[in-house]
């Protein structure tokens, strides 16, 4: 066929078939001796189109040429290595290009904390073993740095573990914090950072700056589509005057959520006492000492359930950078354990109920029935390993919604009898069918902003 068929067939233009000719990866079947003109055969068409495809991915001619005439399973290597090199060639490019990006911007660094070098690198190391790379969930690829003016804590997930260090600041910061980081950034600047016996962290609305006093200061890209948000600074704690209406318990939903659990109302028990004596007063009984954080956390929930999801997070977090990772288990699993339903991204939402869990394991019964004398631990865990499960389920994580499913199971015969116990275990049988059919699109009674 004439050079003009053969660059249509093959989508080549006439030029570049006389360019690869001349290279000799595309010579053409024959030449017209006298008038020089150049005609294909149709068994050449396959090897153009690769030809073309090898270039479009912007493949050396030399290693173009090795691929064409290299078997299956060398040549398959050899596009793989190819493309693990313009990958890590366009991530060299682009740290410094967001460098110069962020040095650009007017908005002016936020100074958060300062922290020990080594003790940063090795808290980085550490928490970045948990992350993973997955095109379409971003934010397991990334660390979470959350920072008030006492500590701050780092956090990555791969949807199955979930690693976590809190650091104690080397001075006072300025301000509360938070946002993802790109892993893979930090992960580059470790080397640097531990060479640094001062570490000063800055945010930007483009991400993160290490300084590093006599280094070069090192810029840590946001992970995912969006810029981090600064919290407001310093956290504020709304404290209210005690109500006769008893607190929720840490695991009151949403009443279409996933859960809703109110303190049971329980009779009182006849029981022999002896006479008192007419010289003794009669005893009082000692309401509950008032509550101020578990009072404004269930303020921040009424916000929630009103339609105001936003305020209702803001207060959460505030309150989560009062109460801290070390703070009373009690407040940890009842704000870690509500914060999850205003999560959109089933990712944060098993970061907050992973840490709901761990609080409650971390819960004594006289602690829970210090605030209620209806609450009991055991109760808590069918709530918490079925969020989870639901969690996973989103996620596309099938096998680990399985066993948070079983675990639920197990706990379930601690559940009180009446309509929540019967709620628990109807949401338990929901997820598990859904885990069955694969489905992860969310439930049309789980609790959050689009309920």
């Amino acid at each position: 066929m004439p050079i003009g068929d053969f660059a249509r067939r093959s989508g080549l233009t006439p030029s570049a078939l006389r360019f690869h000719a001349d290279c000799g990866l595309l010579r053409p079947a024959e030449v017209d001796p006298f008038s020089g003109y150049r005609y294909y055969g149709a068994h050449q068409v396959p090897r153009a189109v690769t030809l073309r495809r090898l270039r479009e991915a912007a493949m050396p001619l030399t290693t173009v040429e090795a691929v064409l005439d290299a078997g299956p399973d060398d040549a398959s290597r050899l596009i793989d290595e190819h493309v693990a090199k313009v990958l890590g060639e366009a991530a060299a490019a682009q740290r410094p290009a967001m460098t110069v990006k962020a040095s650009l911007t007017r908005a002016p660094a936020v100074p958060v904390t300062t922290l020990k070098g080594p003790v940063l690198a090795d808290a980085v190391e550490q928490v970045l073993t948990a992350t993973a790379r997955e095109p379409g969930m971003p934010a397991l690829g990334g660390l979470r740095v959350e920072a008030t003016p006492e500590a701050v804590t780092l956090t990555a997930t791969d949807r199955y573990r979930l690693s976590t260090r809190t650091l104690a600041t080397g001075g006072p910061g300025t301000t509360c914090w938070a946002a993802t980081i790109e892993g893979d950034d930090l992960r580059a600047a470790v080397p640097e950072v531990r060479r640094s016996p001062l570490v000063r962290l800055e945010a930007t609305p483009h991400g993160m700056w290490l300084r590093l006093g006599e280094r070069d200061d090192r810029h840590c890209r946001p992970r995912g589509p969006h810029h981090p948000r600064h919290a407001r600074p310093g956290p504020t704690l709304r404290v209210s005057r005690p109500r006769r209406i008893p607190m929720t318990a840490p695991h009151d939903r949403h009443p279409h959520g996933r859960h809703s659990h109110r303190p049971q109302s329980h009779r009182p028990q006849s029981h022999r006492r002896r006479p008192r004596s007419p010289h003794r007063r009669p005893p009082r009984s000692r309401p509950p000492r008032p509550d101020p954080t578990m009072e404004a956390i269930g303020q921040a929930v009424a916000e929630g359930h009103a339609g105001r999801s936003a305020s209702a997070r803001r207060e959460l977090l505030d309150l989560w950078a009062t109460i801290g990772v070390t703070g009373d288990p009690l407040h940890r699993c009842t704000l870690a354990h509500h914060l999850a339903d205003l999560c959109e991204d089933p990712a944060e939402a098993l970061t907050w109920d992973l840490r709901a869990l761990d609080a409650a394991d971390a819960l004594t019964e006289q602690r829970a029935q210090e605030h209620h004398a209806g609450l009991r631990v055991a109760g808590f865990h069918p709530s918490l390993h079925l969020n989870l499960a639901d969690d996973h389920r989103r996620l596309g994580s099938f096998r680990a919604a399985a066993e948070h499913i079983e675990a639920a199971r197990r706990h379930a015969p601690a559940l009180p009898d009446g309509p929540y116990g019967a709620m628990i275990r109807t949401a338990v049988d929901e997820v598990a069918e859904a885990i069955t059919r694969r489905d992860t699109s969310r439930r049309s009674t789980a609790p959050g902003p689009a309920a």
